[in-house]
This record gives C-alpha cells, structure tokens and sequence, in this order.
C-alpha cells in the first residue's frame, strides 16, 4: 500500500508538487503527452539517465535555478559520477577550469581570464562554485568563438589550415553536416539569406565539437548533464545528432525551456521538442 502511494506521489501527474497546485506557478513541467510532471519525477528520469540535455533560455532565471538544483540532486547519487558540461565554456578554456578547481589559481584569476558571458555572475556561477566545492568535474564543450566565427567568414575549410595544436580544440575533421536537418534549415530560413551555407557549418561545428568533448569525458558508468541553449538539443538534433551519430547505446534526456502567457494552457505541439519541457511564465523576471 505504502509503495503504491509513493508512487503516484512521485509521479507528479495525479499529485504534483505545491509550486504546480498555485494560481500563478513560477513554472511547469510536462512531458511530451500534456501531462505535467513533478520536479521529483524530472530528477528520477535523469538518474535514470546517461546524458541529460538541459536546454535553456539564456536569460532565463527560473532555468537556472532549476539546473542548479537539478546538479545537485544528480551530484548526491553515490552510485554514479556525475559531470557537468556547459556550452558556455569554450574548450580551450578547460586549463583554466582545471586550474581553478585544483586551487592553482585564484577566483578573480580564473574569472578575468576565462572569456566569461555577461550574465555568468547571476546565471552559472552557482553551478560551476558548486562543482568545484563538491568535486565535480566541469567540462568545457564549446568550440572557441573565434573558429566558428571563421567558419561564418570563410567556410569550413578554414579549419584544416589551423595548426595541430589549435584543431584539439575542435572536433576531429571534416565535420559532417546535414543541412536538411530542420533546425538547421530554421537557422538557414530565419536568416533570409544573410551568412549563406556558412551560417550553417559555423553551428553545426559548435554542435559537433559540444557532442565531441562530451563523450571525451564519458567513462564507464558516468552521467553528464549538459547545459545548452534550447536550440542546441531541441528534437534530438544539433549535439544530440552528433551523439547518436559517433555511438550507440547511451540514455539520452532532453529538456526544453518555453515561455508563454499562461503555463498551465499549452498546446501539446510546443511539448514535442523535447521529452521535458519546462514552461516558464512570459512576466517572470530575465537576467538580461
């Protein structure tokens, strides 16, 4: 009897948690059928998990939080290792991450030197000082920024003139690239033109090169959650791609990030993206 109930509690479908049972929520959670799934459930679907694809909206605050709770839920399973990867770290920035982490260096000396986004203070400091108070390890995945921008000016080619040294930062070439996925048609589509074919190579590398240093970092048993913009891993495209396209076998969570007027009436067609969705209210308070 005992069992049974916990279940449905767990569930969160029948019974979800309090924040759900408000008039005015300060998100939601669904699965791909509708049906609004509890933070409880979300956390057992991803131990359940090789590699959790969090897709954010960058200046969204109630995505950060929730990835930072979700780290630390993921962290306090004993029964696995869990790394963090972050596309807002390029990868030859991992030194410095490293560095950091193993006291080598200073807050402000890792802080001043590692490229940071504008909106780290507020938005994914609290997930990398959490790793490194707890020992995780934090992956940087994405390329460097000055590459893809090659690659937006020049074409792919660009990047088998790079020097040896500088290609361990990128995925191994060529890099393959279907342009009739359709996000990165979208991309194509939504930029009327302006960035040609390029526009496409330069965020397929980004995706290739993510997909690449995430399964550099993977050993046996371990589990990574990953965040990423929304775009990045929405319909099992862009990194995700990249992943089933080099192995086989790996349990894969995505999650995406909504905003709409009213969380609790959404239609099921903006749930498919992904196998969570997380609706946030459009009148929530942005970092940016």
């Amino acid at each position: 009897m005992f069992s049974s109930l916990l279940f449905i509690l767990m569930s969160g479908i029948i019974f979800p948690d309090i924040e759900m049972d408000t008039e005015k929520p300060a998100y939601l959670l669904y699965n791909q059928d509708g049906e609004v799934i509890s933070y409880s459930l979300l956390v057992e679907k991803s131990m359940e998990s090789d590699l959790i694809f969090f897709g954010e909206i960058h200046n969204s605050a109630i995505a950060h939080w929730l990835q930072h709770e979700l780290v630390k839920d993921l962290s306090a399973d004993t029964l696995r290792t869990t790394h963090i990867g972050m596309e807002m770290f390029e990868a030859d920035q991992q030194l410095l991450i490293d560095e950091y982490f193993g006291g080598q260096i200073t807050q402000s000396s890792f802080e001043n030197e590692a490229r940071l986004w504008d909106n780290y203070q507020t938005d994914y400091k609290p997930v990398v000082e959490f790793a490194r108070e707890n020992g995780l390890r934090l992956v940087a995945t994405n390329i460097p920024r000055r590459y893809a921008t090659s690659v937006y000016r020049q074409g792919p080619d660009v990047l088998e003139s790079l020097s040896s040294y500088s290609k361990q930062w990128i995925a191994p070439l060529p890099v393959e690239v279907d342009r009739e996925l359709p996000g990165y048609k979208n991309i194509a589509q939504a930029a009327h033109g302006h960035g040609g074919d390029n526009l496409v190579y330069a965020q397929a590398v980004k995706d290739a090169t993510m997909a690449h240093f995430i399964l550099l970092n993977m050993g046996a048993g371990d589990r990574m959650i990953h965040l990423n913009g929304s775009y990045h891993s929405n319909n099992r495209e862009g990194i995700v791609w990249y992943i089933n396209d080099a192995v086989s076998g790996y349990e894969i969570l995505t999650i995406n990030t909504i905003v709409t007027d009213d969380p609790k009436d959404i239609d099921r067609d903006h749930l498919q993206a992904a196998d969570v969705t997380l609706v946030v209210p459009s009148r929530m308070t942005t970092t940016f």
